[in-house]
């Protein structure tokens, strides 16, 4: 790198233009390492940014004193527990009607940025985004940040990308830079931070990726640290010892906390289908949800936004089953409505709340049911906390390594580890889906991770075809027909009607390989046609086009305009469409392990 950079003439090396700091990062990884520090810096300040924004918020809405925290503030206004979250469904209802008419392509997030877009973002699109979620935890909607905290600084990163002119596999390590740096921010948590990008946004993990994705968590986590002090810190205070007695009741936990947040996602997708089956405007619909949450927080305001008070409160202190059952309902019921409403947020850190209510729960039915375990409740509740995380976010070392960072405590992280896999297989298994890749397939993309298969949708048959086509009219003579195409001028005739339509494909082989009539009457061509209604669209993948070779058995096919006026407008054979689909699976390899 130093050899290149004196090869420059001397203003270049004071300001590089993009597509030398492009060439510069290609030629070396700390070239995109620099570019990941300087995304882990704006991942930081933009968490500290957004915290100091939202703690504001509830100042002013909710007159908490400064320093205290909204879910476990000493006294709230009932009326102000009831208005402000009416208040704040008017204002994303507001801000719902304007972005109708100002932005007309939906949102898209990290996860589906990096699966389908190679790493594309709007910045635009994430300060929206980022607004949104301010909006709605600042007005107590029961929504955590870090939905807005990884929307925003992975759509800088990928600004960033864009500017550079990076390349694909480049843009997308970027964009889990910026992933990264937000959940590291957040959460105190390098690893965590760097292990979410790994499993959610990036979809692997490689020696390439290692280095910027771990520099950027932690330059944000010491950002953080710097602007906002021990603010983001979870205390679980004092824990007892693991005994080998203790796996077997947390496996069981992590059994319960995966039906948990399988119950709470399906809680989600009720609540929005209620919504959109009712005939509300999906511009009221937030107001309505701030309603049913106000009237929530007037029995417990426990329930009201993120829940970061509410669980130190209740992760150091005794409570009866009643009370943690009763606030674990009112939360889970106050999530699934303010996101199935139409607040902006995640579940991120409702279901670590929930899943340490989960564990003090079942630390009391503990004893009757394992006689030797001897965790106390807050190592179950952290337990929980993973497990349920797990169930709901994904990433089973993500939230293997946020138990760790919580509790710096190797013993009980292995236990989080039993617990999390737990969770996991069985989720899996039994659901298939993480919240996001949840809410994917229900819009209809068969997206189950952050892996990128972009490029798959990219490589259309329209773009693969042939356009030099051979036709023939369905209703020329054989004779005529074979002086017009000679044995060897070409291996395949497309049949057309009179109006243009597909009508059939005829090997020529066919044709000269069949005994030639004694009597002069024409033998019909179509009683050669093969593949009447098998064709190809310009739209399909190389995937689906594969899928449709398998099933017909052929070496090639006609692609027509579409199903209703199947005009031909060219031909695709299935060793060219196989042999491109090979050469970019390499092409994708190469660029992963850095040959490209």
């Amino acid at each position: 790198m130093l050899t290149y950079l004196k090869s420059l003439p001397s203003h270049a090396r004071i300001l590089l233009s993009p597509a030398q700091m492009r060439l510069l990062i290609r030629r070396s990884e700390f070239g995109l390492i620099a570019v990941a520090a300087l995304v882990g810096v704006m991942a930081g300040v933009g968490v500290a940014a957004m915290s100091w924004i939202s703690q504001a918020l509830h100042q002013l809405v909710f007159g908490i004193p400064v320093g205290e925290r909204l879910s476990s503030a000493s006294s709230l206004s009932p009326q102000i527990i009831l208005i402000a979250p009416i208040g704040g469904g008017i204002l994303l209802g507001l801000l719902l009607l304007w972005l109708r008419k100002s932005r007309k392509k939906p949102m898209v997030d990290p996860i589906e940025a990096n699966a389908l877009h190679g790493g594309r973002l709007s910045l635009t699109d994430s300060v929206i985004v980022a607004v949104q979620n301010l909006i709605s935890n600042g007005f107590g909607a029961s929504v955590g940040l870090e939905a807005g905290y990884t929307q925003l600084s992975s759509g800088l990163a990928s600004k960033i990308g864009l500017l550079l002119q990076l390349r694909r596999a480049d843009l997308r390590i970027l964009v889990g830079c910026g992933a990264a740096g937000a959940i590291a921010a957040a959460f105190n948590a390098p690893l965590t931070g760097a292990f979410y990008a790994f499993e959610l946004i990036i979809g692997t993990y490689t020696v390439l990726s290692l280095a910027p994705v771990v520099v950027s968590a932690l330059i944000a986590t010491f950002m953080a640290r710097l602007l906002v002090g021990d603010a983001f810190l979870i205390d679980i205070g004092k824990f007892g010892t693991v005994m080998p007695a203790d796996y077997l009741p947390a496996i069981v936990l992590g059994i319960v906390c995966a039906g948990a947040g399988i119950l709470l996602m399906q809680g989600v997708t009720y609540v929005e289908e209620l919504a959109r089956k009712s005939s509300i405007s999906p511009i009221f619909r937030p107001a309505l949800g701030g309603v049913v949450v106000g009237l929530l927080g007037l029995v417990d305001h426990q329930v009201l936004s993120a829940g970061h008070g509410a669980l130190h409160v209740n992760l150091n202190q005794s409570m009866t089953i009643s009370a943690v059952l009763a606030v674990l309902l009112m939360k889970s019921l106050a999530s699934a409505i303010s996101i199935g409403a139409g607040f902006r947020g995640g579940l991120f850190f409702a279901s670590l709340f929930l899943g340490a209510l989960l564990g003090k729960l079942f630390a009391y039915c503990t004893p009757y049911i394992f006689e030797h375990a001897t965790l106390t409740p807050v190592v179950y509740a952290v337990v929980g906390m993973s497990a349920l995380s797990v169930a709901v976010i994904g990433g089973p070392l993500t939230m293997t390594f946020l138990a760790l960072e919580i509790t710096g405590d190797f013993p009980i992280t292995a236990l989080a580890l039993a617990a999390v896999i737990t969770s996991s297989v069985v989720v899996r298994t039994t659901f298939g889906y993480s919240f996001a890749t949840w809410r994917f397939h229900l819009r209809g993309e068969g997206i189950r991770s952050a892996h990128d298969v972009g490029w798959v949708r990219n490589l259309t048959v329209g773009k693969l075809m042939r356009t030099d086509v051979r036709t023939a009219p369905v209703t020329m003579p054989l004779d005529e027909f074979r002086k017009e195409f000679r044995l060897g001028s070409t291996q395949r005739v497309v049949l057309i009607d009179e109006r243009g339509t597909y009508s059939g494909l005829i090997l020529l082989p066919d044709i000269y390989a069949a005994p030639r009539e004694e009597n002069n009457e024409p033998q019909s061509l179509t009683a050669f046609a093969r593949y009447q209604n098998d064709v190809l669209l310009p739209t399909m993948n190389a995937k689906q086009a594969a899928a449709i070779f398998d099933k017909t058995e052929a070496e090639a096919l006609a692609v027509v305009s579409n199903q209703t006026e199947r005009k031909v407008i060219g031909q695709l054979s299935e060793s060219h469409l196989l042999r491109r689909y090979a050469e970019e699976l390499d092409r994708r390899r190469r660029e992963v392990s850095g040959e490209i």
